[in-house]
């Protein structure tokens, strides 16, 4: 991977500079000489792209062909969808006539939606030019989403597939991704002389560099982080470890400790660290704190030597294993165990699987967080789940045995474009400044490969089929799994603004154990809303003490309290996690904490 050799830019003093032309052109010609040989290796990686793979690999063709079917079969519709648009149009240019004449106007004939950043800056609202612009973006927007949601006759999960790509095609022509529609890029690049473009470019070129021919758009400093020293500076010890994990104990800091140990299992689609960024944030340091001696799972970056690892393999050496040598360091025979996502998941078909072994009581509680279980409505992920997009994954899997960290990453991104995409496009290649450093982009940049096998059953069996929550739907280990059978007590966290799992979703999961739960709903999103710190007093949450059927009849009856749910996670955890002993300090091991296997980089 290339070294970062980008240059801080200097703050500029005056308001006006005119461009240097000699500086200009050596910078483009250097620009241009490094970028030549990175452009014909990204065109044979693509036309070898053309050539083995679909020219529509998300397979949306097929529906907007049918998206304009049904207009031409239903052209009232349409017309009436063209009126409304035409004479909204109309109304914005009498308005933005008035302002240019300086004369006031009434109010915006459409606003920006809530959380929408990317018109923030003053010139969008005061400048009549640039006010228009942004209007008439947003009303055609508008009209775009309302022209897939009033269709007529189409399958609900193709409409929502169109919906996802419409808007993916509106955030990619806004005006702010274009230099001489931004009044912010317009403006830097007056005060710079267009210095701004020429960092731009060479970010552009070095992003490039990284991706080997392939656009690796910077979201942060990566330079500025490095494990163990300032994020996942938990003190502890890897004191175990398989193909697939690294077990890492935490050195307590509390001379008492709760008698039950307890296991944090993360999502292995990303790093453990998420729960242990710094120490004024992390979870693994809190739980800590409170008291816990605290086990955590270190997921291994596999390679092509992992492709045949199953799902059950995951449960055996990721959850199982695990909990035996806990067992033997402890000396305690059960234990408490937090799943995140993916991780929770795991944990659900291990506790399935313990039950049907007659050996339910290895685990004392259970705590799954943004959890899917059901994954019957899954949210935007399951857009990607059409036969012919696994179908093409598969074969990509099979020629290296893996799915690469930058595919799924790429995915993920897509879910949030707007926010991971767009903004560093103009942030980095427009405005000709550096990402600023962010603990939880460098995390999210530090992606993990898929072994094939596994990926291949998780995405079929559960997203495209939905068959863990079916009685005997999945088999592990040659056992059937059944989650209604399992008994034990459970903490179900979900996040209320959750474009992954999104929490109506996941309350699922609380209708499918038959052992008491409890439901917790947190402000904000996937991650934002489970790393949420006490300290911080940021956002809130909803609890109830009852968890019937209609998810939307618990938030009714549900109670609001203000801050973290940390606490309120802890007064439920304590109950099982029984008296107080003396603190476990852990055995030297194999290595300190954070391990090896999370510096592995996906390759």
């Amino acid at each position: 991977m290339a070294q970062s050799t980008r240059k801080k830019p200097n703050n500029e003093t005056e308001d006006f500079k005119l461009p240097d032309p000699v500086a200009l052109s050596t910078a483009l010609m250097d620009a241009y000489s490094r970028a030549l040989p990175l452009f014909e290796k990204s065109f044979k990686h693509y036309s070898q792209d053309l050539t083995n793979k679909s020219m529509d690999p998300m397979n949306i063709s097929k529906t907007y062909m049918e998206l304009l079917h049904r207009t031409m079969t239903n052209p009232q519709q349409f017309w009436q969808l063209q009126n409304e648009f035409m004479q909204n149009w109309t109304q914005l240019c009498q308005q933005s006539t008035f302002k240019f004449l300086g004369a006031p106007s009434d109010n915006a004939v459409i606003e920006t939606e809530k959380g929408d950043r990317r018109f923030r800056g003053e010139e969008w609202q005061e400048s009549a030019l640039f006010d228009f612009i942004k209007q008439s973006y947003l009303l055609t927007c508008e009209w775009m989403k309302k022209s897939v949601a009033e269709a007529k006759g189409l399958d609900e999960l193709e409409r929502k597939k169109l919906d996802f790509y419409t808007q993916l095609f509106a955030g990619a022509i806004s005006p702010t991704n274009f230099i001489m529609t931004n009044p912010e890029v317009i403006n830097e690049t007056i005060k710079t002389g267009g210095a701004n473009l020429v960092r731009g470019l060479e970010n552009l070129i070095e992003d490039l560099e990284r991706g080997e021919g392939e656009l690796q758009i910077s979201t942060t400093d990566y330079e500025a982080f490095t494990l163990g020293e300032n994020i996942a500076v938990t003190k502890g010890q890897v004191v175990y470890q398989n193909d697939l994990m690294q077990l890492i104990q935490y050195a307590p800091t509390t001379k008492q400790v709760f008698k039950k140990p307890l296991l944090v299992i993360s999502p292995w689609i990303n790093k453990y660290y998420i729960l242990d960024l710094r120490p004024d944030n992390s979870l693994i340091k809190w739980l800590v704190d409170q008291g816990h001696t605290v086990f955590a799972i270190s997921w291994v970056n596999p390679n092509s030597k992992l492709t045949k690892k199953h799902f059950e393999d995951y449960m055996q050496e990721g959850v199982l294993d695990p909990l035996e040598q806990i067992k033997k360091i402890t000396g305690e025979p059960d234990c408490n165990v937090i799943g995140y996502c993916l991780g929770g998941t795991l944990l659900a078909t291990a506790l399935a699987y313990l039950e049907e072994k007659k050996q339910p009581g290895k685990i004392a509680s259970a705590t799954f967080l943004t959890t899917l279980i059901d994954f019957e409505d899954s949210g935007d992920m399951k857009l990607f789940m059409d036969e012919a997009q696994l179908t093409g994954l598969e074969e990509e899997m099979k020629e290296k045995g893996i799915l690469e960290a930058k595919q799924l990453q790429r995915t993920f991104n897509l879910l949030r474009a707007n926010d991971l995409i767009w903004s560093f496009v103009v942030n980095n290649y427009l405005m000709g400044k550096e990402p600023f450093p962010f603990d939880l982009l460098y995390w999210n940049d530090d992606s993990t490969n898929m072994p094939a096998s596994m990926h291949s059953f998780y995405l079929r069996k559960m997203y495209q089929e939905n068959l863990l929550p079916k009685p005997g739907g999945i088999e592990l280990c040659d056992t059937p799994i059944d989650i209604g059978k399992i008994k034990t007590p459970s903490y179900f966290l979900s996040t209320k603004e959750d474009h992954i799992a999104p929490w109506r979703a996941t309350y699922a999961g609380t209708q499918l154990v038959s052992g008491p739960k409890t439901f917790t709903l947190a402000a904000s999103g996937h991650i934002a809303g489970v790393v949420n710190a006490p300290g911080k007093n940021k956002y809130h949450y909803w609890s109830a003490d009852k968890a019937p059927a209609d998810p939307d009849q618990w938030l009714e009856s549900a109670e609001e309290h203000q801050g973290s749910w940390w606490p309120h996670w802890q007064k439920w955890a304590k109950t099982h996690a029984g008296p107080k002993v003396p603190a476990r300090q852990p055995a030297k091991g194999i290595e300190p904490a954070p391990g090896s296997y999370v510096k592995v980089k996906a390759g």
